[in-house]
């Protein structure tokens, strides 16, 4: 299970069926689905010499082109291909939607098209952002986007809508047709598992079924809020904590002294090996590799300075495309990795992360109380850490009675922020133990990340979903908390998709390529609404054709 290739696969099926000079039309939502698995380069290898936006009106008529429009079938995009359609900039169009398109719309579509410009209509279910092979993300977040209704407990109903959706198209792009459990505690999670079943029952589900049946497993961030409050100290993880990861490009225009062409870089596994090799290593592994990449930018920079014959400006000549390459991505990198450890130090995250791990790991409330009490007198941690330390350990000492939240609280001044955490997550929202599970597997984490010294300070935590997977797979995970919807088995799967209600982080998609890569017989799929770094917290204050040429029209799974 691919969903970067499954992406892939479906953009290249649309510009490969349509020969010839052509143009690509997307939307708000589909912009990214594609910027996050495709280059400008590879869809020019294709014949497709414009990629824009359908809602920009301003856009050259060029008759002479073939129109490619991946859209989402909303009410707003519909709206713009009728506009479209009824003057058209192109000569051909080629209609793929993302999901499910109503017939309705079709019928619609049908009556504007009197140019009988519209060639086929067809349904390619890539309707998420594919961000690593076994990681994927809705997009989700807010402002744009409010997943609950009257309460934390019920969907918003266009957000649940949307989840369905998005769901049901991993599922059929990976071509799997699941039995699901669901977090027991969770009602939003009970109710996407019911909602995506009804859907299941469709034709589009036709597979062949397998031996042992793949499992879709519907999870809540809440049983878990404090993987995404703990600061991350692995690559990928790092910069999309400090810096932010959006549809696969990094916002360094703010950096001081930044070049002009670094000041929005992409990181992408396909087009860079070095990421691809680095991106779930610690910050000091980085460091040394970073190191070593420049070194052996420099050796062969001076080779190519070497030209003493012909044969060697013709050698100079032929790999000068590949030595530019690696020229601006060693500079990137070197850009990258600078930025966070000044970041870093900033921020004292040293010491605010260790504090994390303490307040993650392990109960000694005397020793945290005095850490958190001298980090939060210190004029040289933000506020933001303070405020998601007071939330650390109010989730970890809740039903102590010699807990200080209060006075804590009362300290930054921030009654609604951290009691709204508490509403969200605290211990009557969780069905699991989770900081006694934390303190009990803590002990030979560090053995099992092959970590030494201080380094473990920094890296002891481990996500819920990691023990909930590891129980999954050895079939040991209790139907009384995760229970089947419908059909159930007692085989251990071997395929299986997990989706985060509220969002899933980087940290948990490492641990996920970790499984992956150390369990044969098991491919793991992991997604969710979002991908969350520590502004986490923050989410809780906003609650939370007709005519003589009829096109063809199908679907593709």
């Amino acid at each position: 299970m691919d969903v970067v290739k499954a992406v892939q696969n479906y953009i290249n099926k649309m510009v490969n069926e349509v020969p010839g000079m052509k143009v690509l039309l997307l939307d708000a939502e589909t912009t990214p689905i594609i910027s996050n698995v495709m280059t400008q380069s590879s869809l020019l290898s294709h014949e497709t010499y414009l990629v824009d936006r359908i809602d920009n009106r301003n856009r050259d008529r060029m008759r002479h082109l073939k129109c490619i429009c991946f859209l989402r079938p909303t009410t707003d995009s519909i709206q713009l291909l009728v506009e479209e359609l009824r003057d058209p900039c192109y000569g051909d169009y080629h209609l793929y939607f993302s999901n499910t398109i109503k017939k309705s719309s079709i019928e619609r579509l049908a009556e504007v098209d009197e140019q009988e410009v519209v060639r086929e209509v067809q349904e390619y279910f890539a309707d998420y952002c594919a961000i690593n092979p076994d990681f994927y993300s809705l997009n989700l977040s807010l402002p744009q986007h409010h997943l609950y209704g009257d309460s934390k407990h019920i969907w918003d109903g266009k957000a649940l809508q949307r989840v369905v959706e998005g769901v049901l198209a991993v599922l059929l792009s990976l071509k799997k047709k699941p039995l699901i459990r669901y977090e027991r505690i969770s009602k939003m999670a009970e109710k996407l598992a019911h909602e995506y079943q009804i859907q299941e029952e469709g034709p589009l589900f036709d597979f062949r079924r397998t031996d042992t049946p793949p499992i879709l497993l519907i999870l809540d961030r809440r049983n878990d809020p404090v993987t995404p409050l703990l600061s991350q100290w692995t690559y990928q993880a790092m910069v999309h904590e400090l810096l932010g990861i959006h549809n696969g490009r990094v916002d360094l225009s703010d950096v001081p002294d930044i070049r002009p062409e670094l000041k929005e870089i992409v990181l992408s596994r396909d087009q860079d090996p070095f990421y691809k090799k680095n991106m779930y290593l610690n910050i000091g592994d980085l460091g040394a590799n970073i190191k070593s990449y420049v070194e052996e930018y420099q050796s062969k920079t001076k080779l190519s300075m070497n030209i003493e014959s012909i044969s060697d400006m013709k050698r100079f000549v032929e790999e000068y495309p590949e030595f530019r390459k690696l020229s601006g991505n060693v500079s990137k990198h070197v850009a990258l990795a600078s930025e966070l450890s000044r970041l870093y130090e900033k921020e004292n995250l040293l010491e605010v992360s260790e504090l994390e791990q303490s307040l993650a790991c392990y109960e000694q409330h005397s020793s945290d109380l005095k850490s958190l009490q001298k980090l939060i007198e210190s004029p040289n941690i933000s506020e933001e850490s303070k405020i998601r330390l007071v939330i650390l350990y109010s989730l970890r000492y809740e039903k102590s009675q010699s807990n200080v939240i209060t006075s804590l609280i009362d300290q930054l001044h921030k009654h609604g922020l951290i009691g709204s955490m508490i509403q969200y997550s605290g211990t009557e929202q969780r069905q699991d133990d989770l900081f006694s599970n934390e303190s009990i597997f803590s002990k030979g984490k560090s053995a099992f990340k092959g970590l030494k010294g201080v380094e473990n300070v920094y890296t002891q935590h481990s996500p819920h979903l990691a023990q909930t997977l590891e129980l999954l797979i050895k079939g040991k995970l209790k139907e009384t908390s995760y229970p089947f919807v419908g059909n159930s088995t007692k085989d251990r799967p071997q395929d299986i998709i997990v989706f985060m209600v509220g969002g899933a982080t980087y940290e948990e998609a490492r641990h996920v390529a970790q499984i992956n890569a150390s369990t044969p017989g098991v491919r793991i799929v992991l997604g969710g609404t979002t991908v969350h770094n520590n502004a986490f917290y923050r989410f809780q204050q906003s609650g939370s054709p007709a005519g003589t040429r009829p096109p063809k029209f199908g679907r593709s799974r």
